[in-house]
């Protein structure tokens, strides 16, 4: 027993060595690894172009800052309620801004509740479309809650 301490000393010694020496080499591994993802969930359920302008806006401020970073950042614009008038072809006040904003920045969805869409269609009597740049959802406060649990940070204009 007393021959083999030497010997474990000195593997002791040697791992110990390599773990030190390898510490700083590692550090440098940090800026090879991949850009955070911000990941943000806009929530717009009143129609009310003010706040869905908003809403765009602060779309619009996030990707300029995350972008002049050089971060990226993935947004998901979520309308439900009367929010969804947002999204709709016959109703949006800003689908200029959608088509515009959808073109230009990479990474952001507009989700519209089709709940919602479904309850619109029978008060109103007749199917409504949605805007070409949007895509349904079966909940909007669902999805919300998903797009939460996964990471995204909430955002409420």
């Amino acid at each position: 027993m007393i021959r083999l301490f030497p010997t474990f000393v000195l593997a002791l010694g040697l791992a110990l060595s390599g773990w030190l020496l390898a510490g700083p080499a590692l550090q440098g591994t940090e800026a090879f690894a991949a850009e955070p993802v911000h990941k943000v969930a806009v929530h717009v359920n009143e129609n009310d172009p003010q706040r869905m302008n908003m809403a765009l806006n602060n779309v619009q401020n996030m990707q300029s800052f995350y972008e002049s970073a050089g971060q990226k950042v993935e947004i998901e614009v979520v309308a439900y309620g009367p929010g969804l008038h947002m999204l709709r072809a016959d109703t949006s006040p800003v689908k200029n801004r959608i088509s515009a904003m959808s073109l230009e920045i990479e990474g952001l969805t507009f989700s519209a509740c089709a709940n919602t869409l479904q309850g619109m269609a029978k008060n109103e009597g007749k199917d409504i479309t949605l805007l070409s740049e949007s895509r349904t959802v079966p909940s909007g406060v669902v999805r919300l809650v998903e797009l939460q649990e996964g990471g995204y940070a909430y955002v409420r204009p």
